[in-house]
């Protein structure tokens, strides 16, 4: 699992605007949070809290992107559904899920299955994890990395 103050593990991903590299976004700081699947209760008020303070994740000179196993094509489907602005990326083969640690054995009703858990990191200019949130609660979230990225600059 990855934790506070770690170096942030790369990845390179499709995106419905094509490729992103998390190296490539160095120098400013990435909000990287894992839901588990487009168009569910959970996941489409996460993305859509994202969604509406992205002005101000975007002022303090930050990145959002959300990543889940869906594919682009399902990604595109969710954005366009419900006017999402946020990235979202599709780690089909849960590989950077599994290096951040969030592809996890899950249950439910006594039958137990791998899923994603909910979980976000804010990084640093510089590659590292200034900030974990793991089994995340999805009401009032965005707004608190939102407050993070924000005490992370000053």
């Amino acid at each position: 699992m990855i934790e506070e103050g770690s170096i942030a593990p790369d990845f390179d991903l499709e995106t419905e605007q094509g490729k992103l590299g998390l190296s490539k976004l160095r120098g400013k700081p990435v909000v990287v949070y894992f839901y588990p699947k487009d168009d569910t209760s959970g996941c489409t008020t996460e993305a859509k809290d994202f969604t509406c303070l992205a002005d101000q994740f975007q002022a303090a000179g930050a990145e959002v992107i959300g990543i889940s196993p869906d594919s682009v094509a399902s990604h595109k489907k969710f954005s366009a559904k419900h006017g999402l602005t946020i990235r979202l990326a599709a780690d089909e083969d849960k590989t950077v899920a599994g290096a951040y640690g969030v592809w996890v054995e899950k249950s439910m009703y006594g039958r137990k299955y791998m899923g994603v858990e909910r979980s976000t990191f804010l990084i640093d200019a510089k590659g590292r994890v200034a900030r974990a949130w793991h089994k995340v609660k999805v009401p009032k979230h965005a707004e608190e990395v939102l407050a993070a990225v924000k005490a992370l600059k000053t």
